[in-house]
């Protein structure tokens, strides 16, 4: 299956990385290569640029995507998770960057591939979840391995789900009778776990179980949250930060690790002066996240509830 994925806020992503055409630029989850196109197209032969990506397809098919490029700038695809990108950068010789670009979550390609175990739409693919293949843990450890307490957390937590409770019970209940293999029997279990009233209402109801699954089998929050001090450190003065996201949970982690690095002070209000030393490594130039407007909703449901957040670095040394 061809890797197709439509990157979301496209204009609005590269806008906001001002790029500069001898700059060095980072995408730390390039996907098919959506966003790295245009990034390319704006640097000159003194650019680099540096994809980085879990997954083999994804590398892959950013490699067809970008080979117009080939002997015109250094480009630099690097199989690894965006957490790693210190060491990325040092094993390249690179210090410095003028731009890091993160797009969160699941690509349509992986979705839409069924034997990925992604989608929760197709009946008979095996239950796996991971962006990288090589990661020993998938979506049926998950489901078959951990405790009840354990995937009420998940569930609750990552999927925001207020019927966690009950699809954990009726998860452990049915892998008693036998493994959970496959997207379809989850699902199913998911549906017997709701109350019909509220099935017929809502979305597809094995929907947060899913995302929640996902991002624990990936670790996504916790990979997030312990990356972007080390980004915004990693960049070079006047150099952005851009990152995408697609639910409140990780929204929310940009948002506030933005607000720390802008505004670092722990000391108390009333005090005349700070003494507690912590500088601010920047701005936050996005007050309000960047949304997708209506058109682009139209043109691609996926990006609906995507959110652009962009902070800027300023060395205050």
């Amino acid at each position: 299956m061809e890797f197709k994925h439509k990157s979301v806020l496209l204009d609005e992503t590269i806008e906001s990385l001002n790029i500069k055409p001898d700059g060095i630029y980072v995408d730390g989850t390039l996907g098919g290569g959506g966003h790295a196109y245009e990034v390319c197209n704006r640097l000159s032969e003194k650019g680099r640029f540096i994809g980085i990506d879990q997954d083999d397809d994804a590398l892959l098919a950013a490699g067809e995507r970008l080979k117009g490029f080939e002997g015109k700038i250094k480009i630099n695809r690097v199989k690894s998770n965006y957490c790693n990108i210190a060491q990325v950068l040092s094993d390249l010789g690179i210090e410095k960057v003028d731009g890091i670009l993160l797009d969160i979550g699941v690509s349509s390609y992986q979705i839409d591939t069924a034997e990925r175990g992604f989608t929760y739409k197709e009946a008979d693919a095996p239950l796996d979840m991971r962006m990288d293949k090589s990661n020993p843990l998938s979506a049926a450890d998950v489901v078959n391995e951990y405790s009840e307490m354990e995937l009420f957390r998940v569930i609750r937590d990552y999927g925001e789900d207020k019927f966690a409770k009950n699809i954990a019970k009726h998860i452990v209940q049915e892998r008693q009778k036998k493994r959970i293999e496959t997207t379809g029997e989850l699902s199913e279990i998911i549906k017997s776990a709701i109350p019909a009233k509220i099935r017929m209402a809502g979305g597809h109801p094995a929907k947060k179980t899913f995302q929640a699954i996902r991002i624990e089998v990936n670790r996504e929050l916790d990979v997030l949250e312990q990356s972007i001090d080390t980004m915004i450190d990693l960049l070079n003065d006047g150099g952005r930060l851009a990152i995408i996201t697609f639910h409140s949970l990780e929204d929310r982690i940009v948002k506030n690790k933005f607000k720390n690095n802008e505004n670092p002070c722990t000391c108390p209000k009333n005090f005349p002066v700070c003494v507690c030393g912590k500088k601010s490594k920047g701005k936050i130039i996005t007050r309000k996240p960047i949304v997708p407007g209506d058109k682009e909703i139209e043109e691609n449901k996926r990006a609906k509830s995507s959110k652009l957040r962009v902070f800027e670095r300023v060395d205050n040394s």
